[in-house]
């Protein structure tokens, strides 16, 4: 098993990278995803924490090594399930792959949450357990690796792509104030 983990900020705050998440997909660095259905979405009445649980398609660049090995095909899918917050302001999202799970389990898990320090900015953590069952460790290893390295490169492109939606939501809003942090305790 291997594990997979970064942390960013993004310079907006938490209103507003929450609200881009559910944005987040298509963007023009993320062309890997070509549909995102959302399945069930529910508020719960008593904590106010809305579950999204969503189905993510993706076109993956799977090596042909691995398509040789275990047949199938280069579109995946992905079960996301994401809690947001608006009392404790987070925003956490678990995906877990659902094609060619019994070969290879990857489990992430990402978090925003408002800054410490500065409330015009957000924090965001991401985490993924990547584990690959195969008969032989050294190919295990090797898919792990694959897998890793295949996450580092994505959540660099993923970053990039989420700051357009950031900026273009800021730019389409017409009164980006609603989203600093002091706008919203004022109100």
């Amino acid at each position: 098993m291997k594990v997979f983990s970064s942390q960013c900020s993004f310079d907006y705050p938490w209103n507003h990278v929450s609200a881009s998440a559910w944005k987040k997909y298509p963007n023009e660095m993320s062309t890997h995803v070509i549909a995102v259905d959302v399945l069930r979405r529910e508020i719960d009445p008593t904590t106010g924490v809305l579950t999204t649980e969503r189905l993510i398609t993706c076109r993956q660049n799977i090596p042909s090594w691995i398509l040789a090995l275990v047949g199938g095909s280069n579109i995946s899918y992905v079960r996301e399930v994401s809690e947001a917050d608006p009392r404790s302001r987070s925003l956490t999202l678990r995906s877990v792959n659902l094609t060619m799970n019994h070969l290879l389990s990857v489990n992430e898990t990402c978090v925003y949450h408002p800054d410490a320090v500065d409330a015009n900015k957000t924090i965001f953590r991401q985490t993924a357990r990547i584990e690959a069952y195969a008969t032989f460790q050294r190919l295990c290893n090797k898919i792990e690796d694959w897998s890793v390295d295949r996450f580092r490169h994505n959540a660099a492109i993923g970053k990039v792509g989420f700051e357009s939606v950031l900026r273009r939501l800021a730019e389409t809003v017409p009164d980006v104030s609603m989203f600093k942090e002091s706008a919203v305790q004022a109100a």
